[in-house]
């Protein structure tokens, strides 16, 4: 078998099984579609970002695993094995020196931040030299990284991302609705 079968086979079979988790985050090319986004947010290949996910880690908790290590300076298989390990997005945070400060995602003040509205609250209330002493759960850690992933990637506002997420789902989802011009 040839290199370039060999890689083609592998490739196929990691977007297979990367497709698992497919009833639970929308359809599979919803979940493709994801994953090229994330892939050249961070300037990865995308089957890279299949093989962190392989099913076993919701997909768009993959951009907090290369958020953390990329702020480390670490592996993101070191910080995927402590998560899977069973050490949250909060405790990962802290034992790597990503705070609040660096997870905040620039958003006007008359715009709405949706589901994070505590956590902007928070930082408004507070000089930015002192934003690394907000606390955060896991979920508006997952939900600053992927805001910041979407916003980012499809050259829209934070506020856009926040908008379409206030109805809850998955990143994969929201991404979805919003390539589609839904959102």
């Amino acid at each position: 078998m040839s290199t370039m079968t060999r890689t083609a086979t592998v490739a196929l079979l990691l977007t297979c099984a990367a497709g698992s988790v497919e009833a639970q985050d929308g359809s599979q090319a919803d979940q493709g579609a994801y994953f090229r986004a994330v892939a050249e947010f961070y300037r990865m290949p995308r089957n890279e970002i299949s093989i962190l996910g392989d099913g076993q880690l919701p997909p768009d908790q993959i951009p907090v695993v290369l958020f953390i290590a990329r702020r480390a300076g670490v592996s993101p298989d070191a910080v995927l094995a402590l998560h899977r390990s069973g050490e949250s997005w909060v405790e990962l945070s802290k034992r790597y020196k990503v705070d609040a400060a660096q997870l905040h995602v620039p958003l006007s003040d008359a715009a709405s931040a949706g589901p994070l509205a505590d956590v902007y609250a928070r930082y408004r209330a507070l000089p930015p030299e002192r934003w690394g002493e907000i606390q955060l759960t896991d979920r508006d850690i997952l939900t600053l990284v992927n805001v910041r992933v979407l916003a980012q990637t499809l050259k829209v506002s934070p506020a856009s991302v926040l908008a379409a997420a206030g109805g809850g789902g998955s990143f994969v989802e929201v991404y979805a609705h919003m390539i589609r011009g839904s959102g």
